[in-house]
C-alpha cells in the first residue's frame, strides 16, 4: 500500500501545487473544494480501475491521502490494484446531469 499513498500524494501534491503528506487533510486546510473532490475521484477510478459507486463517496475515505489508499485497498479487496497510466486518453463521459444525482431532472 506505500506505492498506493506514493501515488496519491505525488496526484495530490501536485494538483493543489503544495506538498502534501498522507495525513494532511487538504479539505481542512482549505487547499480542496468539491470540485476537486470529482477530480480525485476521477484520478482514483482511472489509476486503480475501480469504480467508486455513489454510496462510496464518505468524505472521510478521500480527505486525507491515507484515506484514499485505505479506501483503495478495501475497494479492491486484497487484490492488487493496476495501475495505468493516467496520461492515456479515457473514454469520453457524457456530461449529463444524472452523473452527479443518479437522476436525470428533465424527466
Amino acid at each position: 500500500m506505500n506505492s498506493t499513498i506514493g501515488e496519491i500524494t505525488e496526484f495530490l501534491t501536485a494538483a493543489l501545487r503544495q506538498g502534501i503528506r498522507p495525513e494532511d487533510d487538504y479539505f481542512a486546510l482549505g487547499l480542496a473544494d468539491s470540485l476537486f473532490a470529482l477530480e480525485l475521484v476521477t484520478f482514483v477510478e482511472e489509476r486503480f480501475r475501480l469504480t467508486v459507486e455513489v454510496e462510496d463517496l464518505d468524505l472521510e475515505s478521500f480527505r486525507t491521502a491515507a484515506g484514499v489508499a485505505d479506501f483503495v485497498a478495501r475497494k479492491t479487496a486484497g487484490a492488487a490494484a493496476e495501475p495505468v497510466d493516467v496520461h492515456e486518453p479515457a473514454a469520453a463521459q457524457p456530461a449529463t446531469p444524472e452523473f452527479a444525482t443518479g437522476h436525470d431532472p428533465l424527466r
